[in-house]
């Protein structure tokens, strides 16, 4: 047997370890009632508030071996952790704890044609598997709404963030024994090793759902390699339309949100779509510029600012999560919707009008998981959407579609009650 096998066994069989000890945590997890978790949660975010000084200190170390590794400011963005975004994880967290628990909710109830009483009810998934990248929000927020929606967590992150999700990891787990949940309930992976992420793709019957949060090679990656349902969270490929009937100071406002608030994240807007009759083009594009944007555009764009750079074609599909912003000038939102229907990620798309037929159209013939009107994108996101946090923004169709919070970490079962009934 050579390395590379020894290696892929030996971490199998630890990923294997860890997923059944997760299973038994989670059987324990999913018979708690809801003041249970919610105290458990409220334990586990004053465990982090306890250790910040100690995983500030560890943050602090992973952002410096980024720095030496000349890593971009937008992924040293994502990975970096300050006083402010530290309460802000610990209030994510007591905020799921006042959630209003998805587990047990009668979904609906109906007479079978035998007679007998048909009640579908919300149950936890089971054990769920996150591969995550550079953000180590993602291991607390994805505890805690596992453990609120009666699963257990098993995380794998991203090397970038190794010792901000050891830290953080620690301090929440310590808040769950503390308060009587098993520290199983969630578990980091112990290894960098890449074979543990195809352990955990083949896990089939030990982990019941996996979820990619990163970037599309990391997605590709699962949905090609994985024999355990996926609900996947693709690239931002998010998009925004501003129609001719735009309030110019609107649109300026919107737009520069849109994409110079964090660029790193995956809600920020990549491409920006120009009505060709919007008045106040010119406006926006120098707003964008002079807050130290680059912008990509075609010829149209370029004619509007001569500092607009040529945009190539793969500019239109590109996922920048930088400073940077592809520019398009359109005739008309049937022309928008076409260009996002072509390069388009599923994941957010705008309008920016103060035609309301117009914003209704967008809103309804839009194909993705959250389309907004007079919005930036920037909001998509679990937080904002009321849902406490988020494990990730799905893009797919089938099971859960845009943040995916407590609801989505549910499946259902039927139960039938009879009063005897025979089917002879």
């Amino acid at each position: 047997m050579n390395a590379d096998t020894d290696s892929e066994t030996g971490t199998g069989a630890m990923v294997e370890r860890l997923a059944r000890r997760g299973r038994v945590a989670q059987r324990a997890v999913s018979q708690l009632d809801t003041a249970a978790k919610a105290l458990a949660l409220n334990a586990a975010a004053a465990a982090i508030r306890d250790y910040a000084p100690s995983i500030l200190a560890a943050n602090a170390r992973d952002v410096a071996a980024a720095q030496a590794k000349g890593l971009p400011p937008a992924t040293l963005d994502r990975l970096a952790l300050d006083e402010a975004r530290l309460d802000a994880i610990v209030a994510t967290v007591e905020a799921v704890a006042a959630l209003p628990d998805p587990v047990g909710e009668e979904i609906d109830r109906r007479a079978a044609p035998a007679g007998m009483t048909l009640v579908r009810r919300r149950v936890p998934v089971g054990v769920i598997g996150i591969i995550y990248e550079s953000r180590p929000n993602v291991t607390v927020d994805a505890a805690a709404l596992c453990v609120m929606a009666g699963n257990a967590a098993l995380l794998r992150g991203g090397s970038d963030a190794v010792q901000s999700n050891s830290a953080l990891h620690a301090a929440f787990v310590q808040g769950l024994a503390r308060a009587g949940v098993p520290e199983d309930a969630v578990q980091l992976l112990p290894t960098q090793d890449r074979a543990a992420v195809g352990a955990m793709l083949r896990a089939a019957g030990l982990i019941d759902m996996i979820v990619p949060r990163g970037g599309k090679d990391l997605v590709a990656r699962v949905q090609a390699d994985a024999r355990v349902p996926v609900l996947a969270h693709l690239d931002g490929i998010c998009h925004t339309y501003v129609h001719a009937a735009a309030d110019p100071a609107m649109a300026e406002a919107v737009v520069l949100d849109a994409k110079m608030r964090r660029p790193g994240i995956c809600g920020a807007t990549e491409t920006l779509l120009l009505d060709a009759a919007f008045p106040a083009a010119q406006r926006v594009l120098a707003a964008l510029l002079e807050a130290g944007c680059e912008l990509r555009g075609d010829a149209r764009a370029r004619a509007i600012d001569p500092r607009v750079g040529e945009a190539s074609a793969g500019d239109w599909d590109a996922e920048y999560l930088d400073a940077i912003l592809a520019v398009a000038v359109v005739d008309g939102p049937d022309a928008a919707m076409a260009h996002i229907a072509a390069h388009s990620s599923g994941h957010t798309d705008a309008i920016v009008t103060a035609d309301s037929a117009v914003a209704a159209r967008f809103l309804a013939e839009v194909d993705s998981a959250i389309v907004m009107h007079n919005a930036s994108t920037q909001f998509a996101d679990g937080g904002e959407f009321g849902l406490g946090a988020e494990i990730g923004i799905a893009t797919g169709r089938l099971h859960a579609r845009g943040p995916v919070a407590l609801e989505g970490l549910t499946t259902y079962k039927w139960q039938v009650l009879g009063n005897g009934e025979v089917r002879g």
